[in-house]
């Protein structure tokens, strides 16, 4: 296998190339797809002042890679691609390889890339090769972002703490060492061997939420569920044994953008834990603490927050 800079005579060999990289990877959702002639274009101006390269086997051409002068003294890789015939082999390192010799005789220090999210083998490749993130770009269709503002601006949250004791007075003093200050908290027994804490200061801040209830399972050594509907739309709880958050679920883990996938798994209920903790069903926290992709697949939150909260025995 060779690797030697690519001219204008192999356009047809890079477009064969440029092709199967495009179907194999093609652009996101709302990207508009570069056709040939750009991609040609930008290509050869690479062949001058940044790296075209070609890489050949004895079946002909497998791989190339594409750098262009970025900024400074910094080359982005546009493209590496290699045939699937030809991986595993080290070619994609050879490319690689022969554009950092071109690069340090250009007097260039640094190289970058892109790589899409949903690529997560190419992304695990240039992360084993040193490649850091430093910048995340994010995109989602207008008519969701519209609607999302819409929601987020206008629509109410509310939220509640329950703690598993039958110790108001202790509750109480716990309370009266928590900051911010609540306002107007309402503490009162619930059933079950709950105790129910409502306030507005935790129905607009989610942070100060989970600091109380991991403060009171922390002081209490008790089991204490933090519940929220979000912005009328999601409905989370973080559930803290002796004041640590043992489980947490969303019901939109990607409502407040695109997360990993194992990411948005642990956001996912674990019923064992709640079951144990809280004395639900299992099976029942399987079936109604269940996840989507958006609220609207998941119906009306209002009524998944009420279920959520009667399958753990609260009071929402």
């Amino acid at each position: 296998m060779t690797v030697r800079p690519a001219t204008e005579a192999d356009e047809q060999a890079l477009r064969a190339l440029w092709e199967e990289f495009e179907a194999e990877v093609p652009e996101p959702q709302g990207f508009t797809p570069e056709t040939w002639d750009d991609d040609w274009q930008a290509l050869r101006a690479c062949m001058t002042s940044g790296a075209a390269l070609l890489a050949e086997d004895d079946e002909g051409p497998v791989g190339m890679l594409e750098a262009s002068v970025a900024e400074g003294r910094r080359w982005h890789v546009e493209t590496v691609y290699v045939r699937p015939r030809a991986r595993r082999q080290g070619v994609a390192k050879e490319l690689l390889h022969a554009c950092c010799e071109r690069a340090r005789e250009r007097g260039v220090t640094h190289m970058s890339l892109g790589v899409l999210t949903a690529n997560e083998a190419a992304a695990a490749v240039w992360r084993r090769l040193g490649f850091a993130p430093v910048e995340i770009v994010m995109t989602q269709p207008l008519d969701a972002l519209e609607a999302r503002v819409a929601a987020e601006a206008h629509a109410p949250s509310r939220a509640s703490t329950h703690v598993q004791s039958d110790d108001g007075a202790s509750v109480e003093r716990a309370l009266s060492h928590f900051v911010p200050r609540l306002v107007a908290a309402e503490v009162r027994d619930a059933e079950n061997g709950w105790i129910r804490i409502a306030d507005p200061v935790l129905d607009a801040d989610r942070d100060a939420q989970a600091r109380l209830a991991r403060e009171l399972s922390e002081a209490l050594g008790a089991v204490v569920v933090a519940l929220a509907l979000e912005v009328g739309a999601v409905v989370r709880f973080r559930l803290y044994e002796r004041g640590r958050m043992v489980d947490e679920y969303l019901s939109v883990p990607a409502f407040y953008g695109a997360l990993p996938k194992g990411d948005e798994l642990a956001l996912e209920a674990n019923p064992t834990l709640v079951a144990r903790l809280t004395g639900a069903d299992r099976d029942e926290v399987r079936r109604v603490a269940r996840t989507a992709g958006s609220p609207v697949e998941l119906g009306d939150p209002d009524a998944l927050y009420e279920e959520i909260a009667a399958l753990m025995g609260l009071e929402a």
